[in-house]
């Protein structure tokens, strides 16, 4: 057999071309064979499989070591923010506000309209207290506690005459009307803070309500909103204007129709009838 090199044919730069380019062989060990076949098709050097066979990790028909920073084969890895089987939301999914501010409660959900705001504020919520109830639950209230204080009153200090501008009955309405208003203080703090409601209010079927989460206002507001209310009316005057607009506040009040005092106390005044909610007079 004859070792003679064929020939260069033509176009084709010669062996000894001092310009020609070396033909280096790859990092990896002997340089890959990419001639044609005998046949005329090319060689396959696909990544996995070789020539005749081949194991397609070493040797002619390897493909070469994947880059650096590329996924395994078999799928990409789990990710962290990817949530775990059986599409239960890892602890701390769904916002500071899902299910409400208390966890659960009269009120399903938070009654502020929760992290991006709802539709319906009063969504979750009991319905609210008919302003005409409200009004007439104070009545019964200031009766049960006015005619009493003013009978046991008017026995210790004498008669009254409220429309009197004498010296002396000036003192006795003042004496009266502060006594009424601590007595109406201590009644109706106490009454909140124990069962959220007045005689007046049960009397009326509606109830005050903590507005996070519904629960009775135990403690602190209940007394808050109770002394809101009667407090203001022993300054002459300014007080009785105060107590006025404080009355009315809940007549363009929106969307949950508060007082002033129940604006201080964070209440709100709904009806114990079980039902749709309906809205209010």
């Amino acid at each position: 057999m004859s070792t003679d090199q064929p020939r260069p044919g033509p176009g084709e730069p010669p062996e000894n071309d001092p310009f020609q380019k070396p033909q280096e062989p790859p990092a990896g060990g002997a340089p890959r064979n990419s001639a044609p076949r005998e046949n005329g098709s090319p060689r396959n050097n696909a990544p996995h499989g070789g020539d005749s066979g081949g194991s397609g990790t070493g040797g002619e028909g390897g493909a070469p070591p994947p880059p650096e920073g590329t996924p395994p084969p078999g799928g990409t890895p789990p990710s962290w923010d990817t949530p775990p089987p059986g599409g239960t939301p890892p602890p701390g999914a769904g916002g500071p506000y899902a299910g409400g501010p208390s966890g659960g409660g009269p009120y399903a959900g938070d009654p502020y309209g929760g992290q991006y705001g709802v539709a319906d504020p009063l969504a979750g919520m009991p319905p609210l207290a008919n302003r005409g109830r409200r009004l007439v639950a104070r009545i019964i209230d200031a009766i049960i506690v006015g005619v009493p204080v003013w009978l046991i009153m008017t026995a210790i200090v004498g008669g009254v005459d409220f429309f009197s501008t004498d010296g002396e009955m000036a003192g006795r309405q003042s004496t009266i009307s502060g006594v009424t208003l601590l007595v109406y203080l201590i009644y109706e703090g106490l009454m909140l803070s124990s069962r959220g409601q007045t005689v007046g209010k049960m009397a009326m079927k509606i109830r005050v309500a903590m507005l996070a989460d519904g629960s009775i206002p135990h403690g602190q507001p209940g007394w808050v909103r109770a002394a809101v209310y009667s407090l203001p009316e022993i300054v002459p005057c300014c007080g009785f204007i105060f107590w006025l607009i404080n009355v009315l506040w809940c007549t363009w009040d929106k969307p949950y129709q508060q007082c002033l005092h129940d604006k201080a106390a964070k209440t709100v005044v709904v009806s114990t009838e079980t039902g749709p909610r309906t809205g209010s007079a």
